[in-house]
């Protein structure tokens, strides 16, 4: 079974294989800037949950259809928000921001390829990814301000200033001022901006690359960068880290890796 067809398939997501170990997908609502409906991110919980276990799955790419990556919650559906009382809107939620963070914590790598606008919850869906390509023409804003709600949504507040700092978080969630490209690549909330037409190239190439590696390496490396961004100190990482290394180098793909490697041969990963 490939990578994407172990994802499964939905109504609002498109989901097709980019290559071996790798699934490409798109936010597939285009006449709606590929806003999230009620329905899109309840498909999204699905296909994380499917993707935490998919063993064939090395490496995942989100991007959008059309002309938009994500234009946020669909305000068509946010109109049902005015009736719920405060637990409902609690559990509620709950339950869509946790559709989206459920992708950081995937035991694979995401990339998310850029390709136009991200506001608000949709910004925040690229936010959960381990990194982050943009066309030249996409655009960014947190957006919520400006509806009247809190900036901090989605764990905005919290993923924001680890990868920006807290100046430029601050004044992107105070402001919900809308930015171009360069200035994400700029500040450091994308690895790299690049024309439309190679958006996707890169971003299946970078993937690629991911995927040619040791799965449970990777894995590995994820979790500790994850966990080490908020080490209480430098001794703290240096276990973990070590922890790891000395785990993984017990493992028939570590003997593989170094075997591979001397003899100038691409490794066959048997993950044990």
């Amino acid at each position: 079974m490939s990578a994407a067809a172990a994802l499964g398939t939905y109504e609002t997501l498109a989901v097709e294989s980019a290559s071996p170990g790798v699934a490409q997908v798109t936010l597939d609502r285009p006449d709606r800037l590929n806003a999230l409906s009620f329905q899109m991110f309840e498909e999204l919980g699905r296909l994380a949950a499917r993707a935490a276990t998919a063993r064939e799955l090395r490496a995942l790419i989100i991007t959008g259809a059309g002309r938009g990556f994500c234009a946020g919650l669909d305000l068509e559906d946010a109109k049902e928000l005015q009736g719920m009382s405060a637990a409902e809107m609690l559990a509620g939620q709950e339950r869509w921001v946790g559709a989206l963070a459920a992708f950081r914590y995937l035991p694979v790598p995401v990339i998310a390829a850029i390709n136009g606008p991200a506001a608000g919850a949709g910004l925040a869906l690229a936010l959960m990814a381990d990194v982050r390509l943009a066309a030249t023409t996409a655009t960014f804003t947190t957006a919520f301000v400006r509806i009247g709600l809190t900036g901090g949504d989605a764990g905005m507040s919290w993923l924001l200033p680890r990868l920006v700092g807290l100046s430029h978080a601050s004044e992107l969630l105070l402001t919900a001022e809308r930015f171009d490209a360069a200035k994400a690549e700029r500040i450091g909330l994308v690895s790299r901006a690049v024309e439309p037409d190679a958006l996707l190239a890169d971003a299946r190439e970078l993937a690629a690359t991911i995927a040619s590696f040791n799965p449970f390496g990777v894995r590995l490396t994820k979790g500790v960068l994850q966990q080490n961004v908020d080490a209480p100190s430098l001794a703290a990482a240096l276990e973990t880290e070590n922890r790891n290394q000395v785990l993984i180098s017990r493992t028939a793909d570590q003997r593989e890796a170094l075997d591979a490697f001397l003899e100038r041969r691409p490794p066959v990963w048997s993950g044990s």
